[in-house]
C-alpha cells in the first residue's frame, strides 16, 4: 500500500484561533437557531395527489408478441403514438397479497414504455376495473432498478474510500449529512409553506458547516473556507433576488414547476427558483473556497518570505485558472441537464431573441450567470481572508519586533566574488583540494569545509 503523503496545515497561533472562533462560532449558533425556528412541524403537508396505486415486484416469465390490429379511425400516414408493440406478458408476482401468482399484462406500449424480456424484474400496478370493482387489471409500470443502483452505490463508495482513504470516508459522511439536511429540513420546510429563499440559505449554511468541518477537519484553513463560502452564498442570494426581479421571472418556467403548483398551490415558485440557485451554487463554492485557502497555506509554507500582498496575488492567479475551468463546468452541467429543452429550441420557429428571452430559457441563463458571479466573488474574498490569517499566524509565531524572521538568504556579492576569484596553483589536480588564503576563505565561505562540487 502506498504511503499517504498528505500532511495537515500547521496549527495557527492562539490569537488567530481566538479571532476565528469568535467569528465562526456565533455564525454557527445563529444558523442552528434559525434552523430550529424554521424546522417544519406537524408532519408533511397533505397533497392532492390522487389515490395511491398498489405496486408489486414481479418477474417476467413469458412474452407473446402479436401484430397490432389496424386502426381504421386514424388516417393513413398518421404516425402511431407508440411503436406498434402488441401482445401479452406473463409475470410472476414476487411480493404482496398475490405473491406467487401468475398474472397477464399487455405488452407495454407508448412513449417511454419499458421493453421487457423473459427474466426481467419489473414493477406491476393493479388497477381496478371501473365497470366492475371486483375485477382488476395488471400493467407493467417500469423495471426494478434497486439491485443495479445498490451495486453502483457500492462501487462509488469503494472507489472514494480506496482513493481518499480517511478523507474519502469523511467525504461520504458529509454527502450523507447533506442529503439528510435536504430531506429533513430544506424540502419539508419549503413544502410546509416557509420562505424558500430563507430555508435555502439556512439549509445551505448548515450543510456548509457540517460538510466542510467533517471533511477537512477543524482547522484555521477550513474556517477561512467556511467564511468565504458563507459570504459568497449571501452575495449569490442577493444577486439572484435582483436578477430574478429585473427579468420578471415567476418560477413557472418548467413543466415540473407547473405540475408542483397543481398539487401544492401554496408553494412560492419564485422563491423556489431562488432556493435552487442557492443550493446549486453551494457545491461549486465550497470546492473553490477550500482550494483557495489550501493554496494560500501551501504557498506560505513553501516560501515564508512572501508578504500578504504577494500571497494574495500568487493564489489569485491559481484562482483565475480554477474559475476559467469551473465556469465552463457550470454551463455544461446546466446544458447537459437541459438537453431535451435545447433540442426543443432547435425546432422552434420563433426568432432567436424571443427564444432567449422566454421564461423557460431566461430562467436557466439567470441561474448560470448568478452562480458564476457568486463563484467569481468567492476567489478574492477567500484568498484575501486566507492571506490575512496566514500572514498573521506567521507574524505571531516569530518574536521579531519589526518584521517576521525570514529564512537565511545567501549574500550574492560574496558568492560571486568567491566564484570569480582565481584558484591557487595545483587546484586543477583532481586529488588536490582547492585552497585559498585563510582571510579570503573566512570572508567568502562561511563553511570552509563545504564542497562546491555537484553531488550526483
Amino acid at each position: 500500500m502506498a504511503a499517504d503523503h498528505t500532511h495537515p496545515a500547521p496549527s495557527a497561533p492562539p490569537r488567530v484561533r481566538r479571532i476565528l472562533v469568535l467569528t465562526v462560532v456565533p455564525l454557527f449558533v445563529a444558523t442552528v437557531l434559525a434552523a430550529a425556528l424554521l424546522w417544519p412541524r406537524g408532519g408533511s403537508p397533505q397533497t392532492d395527489g390522487g389515490a395511491d396505486v398498489p405496486r408489486y415486484p414481479g418477474t417476467v416469465t413469458r412474452v407473446v408478441s402479436e401484430p397490432c390490429p389496424p386502426v381504421p379511425s386514424v388516417p393513413e400516414g398518421t404516425p402511431r403514438v407508440g411503436d406498434g408493440r402488441c401482445g401479452t406478458v406473463d409475470v410472476r408476482v414476487d411480493d404482496g397479497p398475490t405473491a406467487g401468482q401468475q398474472v397477464q399484462t399487455p405488452v407495454p406500449d407508448g412513449p417511454g414504455a419499458p421493453r421487457v424480456e423473459v427474466g426481467d424484474e419489473v414493477i406491476l400496478v393493479e388497477l381496478a376495473d371501473p365497470t366492475d370493482p371486483t375485477t382488476s387489471n395488471w400493467n407493467i409500470a417500469e423495471h426494478q432498478r434497486g439491485t443495479p443502483m445498490v451495486w453502483l452505490a457500492v462501487v462509488f463508495a469503494v472507489a472514494i474510500v480506496a482513493f481518499g482513504r480517511w478523507r474519502g470516508l469523511a467525504a461520504l459522511a458529509g454527502l450523507a449529512a447533506s442529503f439528510a439536511i435536504l430531506l429533513t429540513f430544506v424540502l419539508p420546510g419549503i413544502g410546509a409553506g416557509r420562505s424558500p429563499l430563507l430555508v435555502a440559505v439556512v439549509g445551505a449554511a448548515l450543510i456548509m458547516f457540517v460538510v466542510l468541518y467533517l471533511t477537512h477537519g477543524v482547522t484555521a484553513q477550513t474556517s477561512v473556507a467556511v467564511l468565504g463560502t458563507l459570504g459568497s452564498l449571501v452575495l449569490t442570494g442577493v444577486l439572484a433576488t435582483i436578477a430574478t426581479a429585473a427579468t420578471h421571472l415567476t418560477g413557472f418556467g418548467s413543466e415540473d414547476a407547473t405540475t408542483l403548483s397543481m398539487f401544492q398551490g401554496d408553494v412560492d415558485l419564485h422563491g423556489l427558483l431562488l432556493a435552487g440557485i442557492i443550493i446549486g451554487s453551494l457545491g461549486v463554492l465550497d470546492d473553490v473556497t477550500v482550494t483557495q485557502a489550501a493554496t494560500v497555506t501551501e504557498l506560505a509554507n513553501a516560501n515564508p518570505g512572501l508578504t500578504r500582498l504577494q500571497l494574495y496575488r500568487a493564489a489569485t492567479r491559481v484562482g483565475r485558472a480554477h474559475i476559467a475551468s469551473t465556469v465552463n463546468t457550470i454551463v455544461l452541467a446546466y446544458a447537459g441537464a437541459s438537453l431535451p429543452l435545447l433540442l426543443l429550441l432547435t425546432a422552434d420557429s420563433r426568432p432567436i431573441g424571443q427564444i432567449l428571452t422566454s421564461e423557460f430559457l431566461a430562467q436557466e441563463i439567470v441561474r448560470s450567470a448568478v452562480a458564476t458571479l457568486g463563484l467569481i466573488a468567492a476567489v478574492p474574498l477567500t484568498t484575501g481572508l486566507a492571506a490575512v490569517v496566514t500572514a498573521a499566524g506567521r507574524t505571531d509565531a516569530t518574536p521579531s519586533t519589526d518584521a517576521p524572521a525570514r529564512r537565511p538568504q545567501p549574500d550574492r556579492s560574496e558568492a560571486l566574488a568567491a566564484l570569480s576569484s582565481p584558484r591557487t596553483a595545483g587546484s586543477d589536480e583532481p586529488d588536490q583540494p582547492r585552497t585559498a588564503p585563510p582571510s579570503q576563505a573566512t570572508d567568502r565561505w562561511p563553511e570552509s569545509n563545504r564542497s562546491t562540487d555537484t553531488a550526483w
